[in-house]
């Protein structure tokens, strides 16, 4: 068997194998938690966009100063977009602190 042939099968397979291969990025939405109603609503156009295009959406709540006392009213805004987005998401990692942020993650159904 010729080796050139041999070679130039091997690339052919490699591109067939990476043409069926999913690809998924993590797209990340920041919110804060005074964020109001219709920018909320944006937000969450921009999260059934992504999952609209199978990639994983991280959310983020970030606090800042003294908005930490607000961690109630962060975790309220994350289950209003986890109901939001059933029916086109699955919570992977439900929300849960890391230092000054709260941190979701919903990957595509």
């Amino acid at each position: 068997m010729d080796y050139g042939r041999y070679k130039y099968e091997l690339t052919k397979k490699h591109q067939e194998a990476k043409k069926k291969q999913s690809s998924f990025q993590v797209k990340e939405i920041k919110i804060r938690p005074k964020t109001e109603t219709h920018d909320l609503q944006t937000k969450l156009g921009h999260i059934k966009k992504f999952l609209g295009k199978k990639d994983k959406v991280k959310v983020t709540v970030v606090f800042r100063g003294r908005e930490i006392t607000l961690s109630q009213r962060g975790r309220e805004l994350l289950n209003e977009i986890a109901l939001e987005t059933e029916e086109l998401a699955v919570i992977e990692q439900t929300p849960k602190f890391e230092g000054r942020t709260m941190v979701m993650i919903l990957s595509p159904k």
